[in-house]
Parts: C-alpha cells; structure tokens; sequence
C-alpha cells in the first residue's frame, strides 16, 4: 500500500500517477469534523467563532444586547483610563452617554453582584465615562478604516429612517470606511430619542454631540426627506445607491377599538411625546387618564403633569407586581403625583360636546390564554369610571410604512413588521435589510443599537463581490456562567453609589434633567464593587507563554502573571545578547 505524498487531497480518494491508481489510506475521523451533510450543515464555518469557554462568560455581557465587553470598561474607569473605556465601549455602542441615561440595564438585572447585596451600577459608570466624550477637549472619534482603491469604493448605501438603529447601521458603516446617507423625514435625526424621550430623561443637546461624531466619520444625514414621498427606493437605486437598510421604527400608537375614542381630547402617548419634544410649552389642562402600564405609558403621565394636568390617573391591566414599566420609573411618577389603577381597561370613552369627559373602566380577571398569549378577559359587571379632560392611549406602537415599499419584494409578517432573515436581517428584496422596531417590534434603544450593528455587517458582506452573508460571521452566541455555584472569597463590601440631583432643577415639573453624574471618587468606590466574575484565567497547558497577546491588545487588558518567578530568570527582549553571551564564551 502506498501512502499519501505531502499536499494530498480528501482521504480515501483515488489518484492516478504514471505507476496506477494510488489508494490512500482510509482514516476514521471524529465525528465532530466528518464532512457530509449528515455532519455539517452549509454553514458549518459559522460555528467555529467561540465567544465564551465552555463555563460560560460574565452575566453582564451575555445580557447586553450589544454584549458590550462590561467589565473590561469597569476595570479601566477604575484605573481612570477613561478614553480607554470609551472607545472600548464604542467598538459596540455609539451611543454611550445617550444609554448611560436611558438603558433598561440588562447588564445590571444580571449582575452576579445583585445575588451578594445590589448590582453593580453598570450603567451610571457608563455615564460618567461617556460625560467625557461630550466635552470637546476630550472628545474620541474612532480611527476609520482605510478601504483598499480597488475597484469602485465606497459604495453608496442608504439608510431610511435616523433613529438608533438607523444611526448606529450608519456608525458601523462609517468605520468600515463607508460614507452612508441617512435619510430621516423629521427635521432632526434621533428619532424616539428625540421625539420619544422627554427631555427631563433625556436632553437633546447629548444627542446632538453622539450623532455630531457620526458625522466627522463621513455619513451625511439629510434631514426633511420622506423615503416613499419625496424619493422612491427605485430612484436610489438609480443615483447609484447599492443597498437599503429600513429602521423608521414604530411611529404610530395603536388605539383601544371601544366606543367613543374618536372624541377630540383622546390621542395615543406616541403623538403626545412627539409634540412635547417638539414644543415643552404644549399645555393641557383639568384631569388626564393614561391608559397602559408600561415605560411610554409613565413617561406620557409624567409629561401630562409637566404640560399643566392638574390630577394623573394612570390605569394598566396588569396587577402591580406584574407592570411593565421599572419599579424605578413607578417611583418616580408617583413620586411626582401620577396615581395608579391596576386591574382595569377602558369599556367606553365618555363623551359631552364631541369631547371626551370621562372613560369607564371594566375590571380585567386575565392577561393571557392557555398557550400564554396575550388574551386579556374581563369581567363586564365590574366597572368604575373616572371622570376627565383628556385621555392618552399608551397600549402599542405600529408601524406606518407609507408608500416606502411600494414597488418592492418586501414582504410583511404579523404587526406589519418586515420579514427578514434572524440573522442577516436581509429581506426578499437582496439589496434591502431591516432593522430595529421594525422587524422586531417596539424594544428598547440598546437593542435597536445592536441590530444596526449587525446591519451594518451584512451590507458590507453584500455590497463586497463574492462575500458570503453567513460564512465566517460571528453569531456573538453568549451564555452566562453558573451563578448559583460562586466561591466568592474576600470582596469590596461597599454600598452600591447613586448619582444625586440637581437642586436647582424641579424635578416634578421641570423638563430639565435634574439627574447629576457620579462623581470621580464614586466612580472609584462603584468600580471596585465589580466581582470579576468573568474574568478569564489562560489555560497553562496550551498558553506558551510567548506574551504577543499582552502587545496587541490596544486597550492593555491582558496581563501575564508568572506564579513562580523565582524558577526562572526574564530578562527584557531589549537585553537578551547581554543574558546569552555569557552562554557563547563558554
């Protein structure tokens, strides 16, 4: 039997040479790299990247939507390099100072630390480190790759709607050396950071100063242009533009379908958000009824008291313990006035004049059906009615397309979200992709962040000749370590730091956020609190302890520690002829 020479191809194939067919040996191979179908799917290449060891990752950044390396940025802001721990933050989030405000804290919901006494306060760190970047003279903008010129470069990508998803796809985009344009129909771009987010949460100058920096890497955002109206996709095409991503978000507030909403005074907490964050002197006046019991809903009673609303009632169908909103934002309404009515929903809007005057609620017995889908039940006999002025209908959000697809392959599934591919985002249109509310529905700013991230990865691989959407692609599949098994050992005991607030500012009824920073010495104390629970330890029997990792990680994260220095002599490369020469005499 003669064996194989160097270079051969598959085993078991046969190969002709001028002495006979030549039979290589037939090897049985592990089954976790036979080739076949039977073994590897098409993609078989995707499941290669490993993003965590086999015991799982920190629960923080398995939780983040954008899995934003927490720690690493925790650990730097305790060393005080805070540029550092910006841009580390930046390679998934550019929106840092915006989120440092307004995330949901994932992160902080799956901290290890809140299974010892409270969660570290992942989120108010992130603001004081994203505060730098608001000052100029500290300001980081992210080095841009340089494209090769080969070929025509950069494409021109178009990206409808300027909200976060839409910004961050640009972002991505931008550093990959892209000059995108954002088309957004409003007069500022932002979207619901702007126009659905008071300011008193939310100031619009930060959002200005992050979406500044989008537009010193080279995307142009032209704002006062509706997709669909003013320019058609085909139109795009035809200037040139190679490849669409859709994240105009969700608009539109659903109504109730009950007798009487069509009364003058009833409007959804969407269009009354969008009114304030465009006029903060709107008024309204005499007593207003939010219905709905989630984070829109808390932020349209906190506006209606701001607006002049002398009593706030709001009414959700969810018992207390289950109200979608954060037990934080309920304090902070009721704090401020808002009362709040559990257990009921709108039966009829009253109406005198044409004008709503009251609205009778019937009393809620069940939120879901026996497979667990939103099913709410009532019982009829039950009812009470609150007088009122105005009404504001916080119950879901919709998606209003326009005449944007007209023309195109898009298809639309439940809710009117977009169909998409989950993990390319790519539509039935090739050179169009979603991202955002309007394929997932309504979510928060971080995962709409996340998506235009990954929207901006596969425009890339799609405008790029002879590039795969999936092979090779990170899944950036995350899973947390196990929590119940924890050998803590000695920690940092110290009480979790809270920023405090401006006195200056009413917090009831100002539209100014009173909320201040942590300062530099809390920052150090909060720091310190983070149990390193996902910290890697370099496995001894396959490190060789060559150091190149310790050179090339630009934020000098990755440290070599020798546990028996005393077994060996290190010498600096710059010294090494002066340690071997001794050696060469003798």
């Amino acid at each position: 039997m003669e064996f194989c020479p160097a270079g051969a191809v598959k085993l078991g194939q046969k190969l002709c040479t001028k002495n006979g067919p030549v039979q290589y040996p037939k090897q049985e191979l592990p089954d976790t790299v036979k080739w076949g179908p039977e073994k590897w799917a098409v993609d078989y290449r995707d499941k290669n990247r490993i993003n965590c060891y086999d015991t799982g990752t920190a629960p923080c950044k398995t939780a983040c939507p954008a899995h934003i390396a927490v720690q690493g940025y925790l650990k730097m802001a305790a060393q005080g390099r805070y540029r550092d721990a910006l841009a580390l933050i930046k390679k998934e989030n550019p929106f840092p100072a915006v989120c440092g405000r307004i995330c949901n804290r994932r992160c902080e919901d799956a901290c290890t630390r809140g299974t010892v006494d409270q969660a570290v306060a992942i989120d108010a760190v992130k603001k004081f480190v994203a505060q730098q970047d608001l000052n100029a003279a500290h300001r980081y903008v992210p080095p841009v790759v340089q494209p090769s010129l080969q070929g025509p470069w950069p494409q021109k990508i178009a990206i409808i709607g300027g909200g976060p998803a839409g910004l961050s796809c640009a972002y991505f985009l931008a550093l990959q050396g892209y000059r995108p344009t954002v088309f957004e129909k409003n007069e500022h771009p932002g979207g619901m950071l702007r126009y659905g987010i008071p300011s008193f949460k939310l100031e619009k100058d930060v959002i200005d100063a992050e979406i500044d920096i989008l537009r010193e890497l080279g995307v142009t955002i032209r704002c006062g242009v509706e997709v669909g109206k003013d320019v058609t996709l085909a139109q795009l095409r035809a200037q040139g533009y190679k490849a669409f991503y859709l994240a105009i978000g969700c608009q539109g507030g659903r109504t109730a379908g009950v007798p009487g909403e069509d009364a003058a005074g009833i409007q959804t907490a969407v269009a009354l958000l969008r009114t304030v964050g465009g006029d903060e002197s709107h008024k309204m006046t005499g007593k207003t009824v939010v219905i709905g019991g989630g984070n829109v809903a808390i932020d349209a009673a906190r506006v209606a008291l701001r607006c002049g609303s002398s009593d706030v009632t709001m009414v959700c169908l969810e018992p207390r313990e289950k109200m979608p909103a954060s037990a934080e934002e309920i304090a902070e309404a009721e704090e401020e006035g808002a009362a709040i009515r559990c257990g009921y929903g709108p039966k009829e809007f009253l109406t005198k004049d044409g004008h709503v005057c009251g609205v009778v609620l019937k009393r809620c017995t069940g939120l879901y059906d026996a497979e667990g889908r939103f099913a709410p039940t009532y019982d009829e006999s039950v009812t009470i009615t609150l007088p009122c002025d105005n009404v504001v209908l916080s119950i879901g959000q919709c998606i209003q397309w326009g005449n944007l697809l007209d023309g195109e392959a898009v298809q639309l599934g439940r809710g009117q979200g977009a169909v998409a591919d989950a993990m390319t985002y790519q539509t039935a249109q090739s050179d169009i992709f979603v991202g955002g509310d309007v394929y997932t529905g309504p979510r928060f700013a971080i995962d709409a962040i996340a998506a235009g991230k990954q929207g901006a990865i596969s425009i890339h691989r799609f405008v790029q000749p002879n590039t795969s959407l999936t092979i090779g692609r990170n899944r950036r599949d995350f899973y947390e370590l196990d929590k119940t098994n924890l050998a803590l050992g000695d920690y940092d005991r110290a009480p979790r730091q809270a920023a405090g607030m401006d006195d200056a500012i009413d917090a009831h009824r100002s539209f100014r956020d009173a909320h201040l920073t942590l300062t530099e010495a809390q920052v150090k104390t909060e720091t310190a609190r983070c149990l390193g629970c996902g910290a890697s330890v370099v496995d001894p029997n396959k490190c060789i302890g060559c150091g190149v990792c310790t050179t090339k990680c630009e934020f000098d994260a990755i440290h070599l520690h020798r546990d028996l220095p005393e077994c060996s002599t290190m010498v600096r490369s710059e010294d090494k002829f002066k340690a071997i020469l001794p050696y060469l005499a003798g």
